[in-house]
């Protein structure tokens, strides 16, 4: 049985998924069935459009200042007004603006670390679990090498020597965050390298190449696609946690955690100014878990037996 392990050691167990597995999804109703997964997915939707539309919905520019008009409180207090509807930041910039275009720097930076750590892990993981031996001793060295590397500590170092930046902060997590695949992948991949279809396409002479790229790999995608949203969750805390150290995302983008960085002299006279991106950035890494934990509930037959 292979095991989806986490960074503290946790495992929890991992089905293997063959052509023909009950734990391969067979219609839509199934997935439906899974409210966190219904719920979250949807929630991340909704966010991913206030993205993508961003120019389209934002009512003002984000980085425009005036301080003739600056803490203006949200529309639902007496002095708030609908020009501002989320009120204004101690600069004048309109909040609900910041707010929404804050949302493209948080995924971009999920989605970015997610498959640059997906990319070194799933090739460390697979290489380890396919081919055993000194390839996974060296492989099982690295990910202990890596463990011992505190992550928030080590992006802090980097961070404050180099200078932080949208693009230094998507590499140094990226380059921080892949043991989770490694572990993964290489405990799918050992499931599945002694599968009979594995074996009858090693039997019929197919290269190693081939073999992991037609075989192995559409078998564990489903662990990498689950792995990948809880990590990409971890990448929007840590950055919003270097942003607000200030360290991370630098002025003036509208970061969630530079916001409230950016409100921390305002918090007993103009609390929504941390309310509001503290609650979008928690919706946030809610919905991504919430998604993460049903995609694995829908791809695992033990879970979907249990409830």
């Amino acid at each position: 049985m292979s095991a989806l392990a986490s960074s503290d050691g946790g495992a929890e167990p991992l089905p293997v998924l063959t052509p023909g597995s009950p734990g391969r999804p067979t219609s839509g109703a199934r997935w439906w069935r899974h409210k966190s997964l219904v719920l979250g997915g949807g929630v991340l939707a909704v966010i991913v459009l206030l993205a993508l539309f961003a120019p389209l919905l934002a009512p003002h520019d984000p980085y425009v200042q005036n301080l003739a008009r600056r803490t203006i409180p949200p529309v639902w207090y007496d002095k708030g007004s609908w020009a501002h509807p989320l009120g204004t930041d101690a600069l004048g910039r309109d909040y609900l603006s910041r707010t929404i275009y804050g949302a493209r720097i948080s995924l971009l930076i999920g989605v970015s670390v997610a498959v640059l750590s997906g990319l070194i892990g799933t090739v460390l993981g697979v290489a380890a679990g396919y081919f055993g031996g000194r390839v996974d001793l060296l492989v099982t060295f690295l990910i202990t090498v890596r463990l011992a590397l505190p992550v928030i500590l080590v992006a802090l170092a980097a961070v404050a020597v180099v200078g932080g930046s949208l693009p230094l902060v998507i590499l140094v997590l990226g380059l921080l965050k892949w043991d989770r695949f490694v572990v993964v992948m290489r405990s799918a991949t050992q499931s599945v390298r002694s599968l009979d279809y594995v074996q009858a396409a090693r039997a019929s002479g197919a290269s190693t190449a081939r073999i992991i790229w037609r075989e192995v790999l559409p078998n564990v995608l489903p662990f990498l696609i689950v792995t990948a949203t809880l990590e990409a969750a971890s990448a929007i805390l840590l950055e919003a946690a270097l942003s607000f150290l200030g360290l991370g995302i630098q002025p003036p983008l509208p970061s969630w955690g530079l916001m409230i960085s950016e409100a921390k002299p305002y918090m007993f006279f103009s609390f929504w100014l941390i309310a509001i991106p503290g609650a979008c950035l928690a919706t946030l890494i809610l919905s991504i878990n919430l998604l993460g934990d049903g995609l694995r509930d829908a791809i695992s037959p033990d879970r979907r037996a249990a409830t």
